[in-house]
């Protein structure tokens, strides 16, 4: 049952965070509804979900019309994130639908969501997505590039910069998936400028997926994107 599967996932992030000091609360859960469907995410606002993650904005944009045409779950209720690669061609949609994107990889993108969003009069909330070991085949900017990268975002006036994502890499041990989500810890602390406040800009970390979100919580995660933990295994 989903409301069983959420209750353990809460209790995995309760554990881990006891385990670092951390409250419980620090931590949003966001439900990845990659082919899942528009009736299962009812069903898992009605247990108390209510942030989700999409990979696709055309996948998106069914799910959150329909979900909201047919008045089954109310905009102002849940929070969208997109959590997967966004293309040029997809930002206006991206940045009409969704209330946090965590995927940044470059100046030209964060530029063209800042130019869709003042289309519109918003100011669209982003993280910046990190390849924090430089693997050739994921997206994101190398540690490097952080810093000029948080700069630029800084600059645009539509756009608030709220902090970090990664992806640990696919197969490796738990110490190279716990390195990759402390060295993105430390990149957002030296971003921050020491102490990290509740609230400050740049304070986000969006890591830990199904497999290794209680590494990511115990690093210092302050989102986690669970999809298979919550929803089961996903139809292809």
């Amino acid at each position: 049952m989903l409301s069983a599967s959420v209750a353990d996932v809460q209790r995995r992030i309760a554990a881990a965070c006891a385990r670092t000091g951390r409250l419980a609360a620090d931590v949003v859960i966001i439900g990845v509804t990659k082919t899942v469907s528009v009736d299962r995410i009812v069903g898992a606002v009605a247990v108390g979900l209510r942030q989700f993650g999409e990979n696709r904005v055309q996948e998106a944009v069914v799910k959150i019309h329909q979900l909201h045409e047919a008045d089954c779950v109310h905009r102002d209720v849940v929070q969208w994130h997109m959590i997967g690669t966004l293309q040029r061609n997809k930002v206006q949609q991206a940045v009409e639908l969704f209330d946090l994107i965590h995927s940044i990889d470059s100046a030209a993108l964060a530029e063209e969501v800042n130019r869709q969003a003042g289309q519109i009069g918003k100011r669209q909330p982003v993280l910046i997505q990190v390849n924090v070991f430089g693997e050739r085949t994921k997206h994101g900017v190398l540690p490097d590039a952080v810093e000029p990268l948080v700069q630029t975002i800084s600059q645009l006036s539509h756009l608030e910069g709220r902090g970090f994502m990664t992806m640990a890499p696919l197969g490796a041990s738990p110490e190279v998936v716990r390195d990759s989500f402390h060295r993105l810890r430390v990149l957002r602390d030296q971003v921050c400028g020491g102490r990290v406040l509740s609230g400050q800009p740049w304070a986000q970390l969006s890591m830990g997926m199904s497999d290794d979100f209680e590494l990511a919580v115990e690093e210092g995660a302050t989102m986690v994107r669970i999809g298979r933990a919550l929803f089961g295994e996903r139809g292809v």
